[in-house]
């Protein structure tokens, strides 16, 4: 034999052996079967209850085991709660679970570093809260796992920083850090959260910026935050550097020629600096007069309201006229203010602005100004509330202006007359979702697809429900809620606008006009009730997978939406009955069925039958872009407080961030 091929050969006997050992070491977790992997993850834990893990048994299937949940035979979540568990928490084993999605330990005694979870990329959500954790968490703990939707660490003992790896997680809706003992700053995120909970830590600093439209209990706690949404400013940075030392430069002979340079050149700087004061005087001078000539401008024109200096001009020529030099009645021409976090701008600067008129509603006409600095508001006329006072138009409206939501329109600022109220809001990109579900085609734009009509469904609902919540006075918080009056953003998050107004409309003008008014409680026993917005809600849901827009049915009638829908639907799916700008619905076929139920559900003619808030939106929470998608056993709005489920939330117990 060749001494090559001797070698070669006693390197194969050498290797197989290694090469199968290296395999058999690889498989000995990957190659485990599901209840083979469970049980290993067993054997890490220090059970407190006595026999709460007893039947997880090798003799019956893992998907039998309570806490196991499963699909299709495969385990893709582990549910293990409220068992005073401790120990370790095997991720090698928990890796053998190829499906695995979901994992509760939330409500035990686990103590120690964070696990390395970040071995489970596959992993979407992450609930550990209510254990003893401590420790710094690694800064790239949260590399890798692109899928993760739902991290929750609340009340446990971490330290440290806020890891930057969990602010770069492209798919993060869900953040929980409460409870702990975190410092240092807050890491800006790269997209908007759902629910972010940062409260009572050691958090030091400026609020992010893109955080400063929460609401400032997510912040509670933390003695060291400032800014937005907190009423403490932050100190000017300039403030908290020491002093320098004077430091005295070596004399030099060449001292005189450099005091001359630095003479002549600030006597230059100082005549250029008079020359464009001048100049700029001149400008404003010239400005002015075309101000004047040019008379009012597009806004003013339209609304028909007079600024300050034209009120008072009026009233003096009046006054001379009647001859009486009283100015007692002049017109309030102020903008009342109602949200701090923006530029604040007077009624001139308001009237003065170029105007584009949005559109015209049954309680007046809606215009986009811009103002001279480019920003870009909605400036709404309502002439349907001259019945309200107005000290309970300004209460009411400073109740509207406290609100909190990332699926509401904020109220900015407003203007009071007798005749006729101005409500400010901010400019929503993309206009109203009724133009973007029945106008994009014949406008040239993409129709909207089944995530994003999903996405819209589930904005309204987090919003109609923050409403129910911090309105519970209010019969019907919302009133009069239809595809008109939800706006959308440049990523499509849905805003509700023209919320809680049924206390200021005219009530003759409410009952023909507003949406609330148009419900079977009301047109068959002239009765308004909490579950109102609920019905408005299920007409828009059918609105929005049907495509039919509900004032086109022949009696005029948004019931007949829902009536249409019932004749249609035989439980299965139609392609008739939805809209085909939908798009490709294929793999979520069952979610869309899913949705048209709870929307008819919403729409129960019998109120007592009728879903309530809470009950619509956990089933809203629960749906998926398509089947498999997502199989979290928690909604979107879970206490983290009572260690139960989505299943028969309370209102009480939905947090409303």
């Amino acid at each position: 034999m060749h001494p090559m091929q001797a070698r070669c050969l006693s390197l194969y006997i050498i290797m197989v052996p290694l090469v199968c050992l290296l395999l058999l070491f690889s498989t000995a977790t990957h190659g485990l079967s599901n209840s083979e992997a469970i049980l290993n993850i067993k054997k890490s834990l220090v059970v407190g209850q006595a026999n709460a893990l007893a039947s997880w048994d090798a003799k019956t299937p893992p998907c039998t085991w309570p806490g196991v949940l499963c699909n299709s035979g495969s385990v893709w979540g582990l549910q293990i709660e409220n068992l005073e568990l401790s120990g370790s928490i095997d991720i090698e084993a928990l890796s053998g679970l190829t499906s695995l999605r979901t994992l509760s330990f939330r409500n035990n005694k686990f103590g120690g570093p964070f696990p390395e979870f970040k071995k489970l990329a596959a992993l979407k959500s992450l609930y550990l809260s209510n254990n003893q954790f401590e420790g710094d968490i690694p800064d790239n703990a949260f590399e890798g796992m692109a899928w993760l939707k739902k991290v929750h660490l609340a009340q446990n003992k971490f330290t440290g920083q806020i890891p930057t790896s969990v602010t770069k997680l492209p798919k993060l809706l869900e953040l929980r850090l409460d409870g702990n003992q975190f410092t240092g700053q807050i890491p800006e995120f790269g997209h908007e959260l759902h629910l972010i909970n940062l409260s009572n830590n050691a958090l030091t600093g400026p609020i992010p910026e893109s955080l400063s439209m929460m609401d400032p209990k997510v912040f509670e706690g933390n003695k060291g935050l400032c800014g937005k949404p907190l009423e403490t400013e932050c100190d000017s940075p300039f403030k908290e550097l020491p002093p320098q030392p004077e430091v005295r430069p070596k004399s030099s002979s060449r001292d005189p020629l450099v005091i001359k340079i630095i003479v002549t050149v600030l006597a230059i700087l100082i005549i250029l600096g008079v020359i464009i004061v001048l100049i700029n005087r001149n400008y404003r001078k010239k400005q002015l007069t075309l101000a004047v000539e040019t008379g009012p401008s597009s806004l003013q024109k339209k609304i028909g309201i007079r600024d300050a200096d034209q009120t008072r001009r009026g009233r003096h020529k009046s006054d001379h006229r009647n001859g009486s030099a009283t100015t007692t009645g002049v017109e309030n021409t102020k903008l009342s203010f109602l949200r701090e976090d923006r530029e604040k701008f007077d009624l001139q600067d308001l009237l003065k602005a170029s105007a584009e008129i949005l559109g015209s509603g049954c309680f007046g006409a809606s215009y986009k100004a811009v103002l001279s600095s480019g920003q870009m508001m909605v400036v709404k006329r309502f002439k349907q509330m001259n019945n309200a006072g107005r000290d309970e138009f300004q209460e009411h409206m400073k109740r509207l202006g406290r609100l909190r939501n990332h699926n509401l329109l904020p109220i900015v600022a407003y203007y009071y007359r007798k005749e006729e109220k101005l409500l400010v809001c901010d400019f929503a990109e993309r206009g109203s979702l009724a133009v973007n579900l029945h106008s994009n085609q014949s406008l040239g734009n993409p129709s909207l697809d089944w995530p994003t009509r999903l996405k819209i469904v589930k904005g309204v609902a987090r919003g109609l429900l923050y409403l129910h919540h911090d309105l519970p006075s209010l019969m019907a918080p919302h009133g009069h809620l239809k595809s008109s009056n939800v706006l959308l953003t440049k990523a499509f998050e849905p805003l509700l606008t023209d919320y809680g107004l049924i206390p200021l409309i005219n009530q003759e003008k409410a009952q023909v006009h507003m949406a609330a008014y148009r419900s079977p409680e009301y047109l068959q026993h002239q009765r308004i009730t909490k579950k109102t917005d609920v019905w408005q809600l299920g007409i828009l849901i059918l609105e929005i997978l049907t495509g039919k827009f509900p004032a086109n049915f022949s009696q005029g009638s948004e019931e007949d939406l829902a009536s249409w829908v019932n004749l249609g639907f035989h439980g299965e799916w139609a392609p008739n009955l939805f809209d085909k700008e939908m798009g490709k619905t294929s793999h979520c076929e069952g979610q869309i069925l899913k949705l048209l139920r709870i929307g008819l559900s919403c729409c129960e003619p019998d109120v007592e039958k009728r879903l309530d808030i809470v009950e619509a939106v956990e089933k809203i929470e629960e749906l998926r872009e398509q089947e498999g998608d997502d199989d979290d056993f928690y909604s979107t709005y879970v206490s983290e407080t009572d260690g139960r489920s989505s299943k028969g939330v309370s209102s009480e117990s939905i947090n409303l961030t």
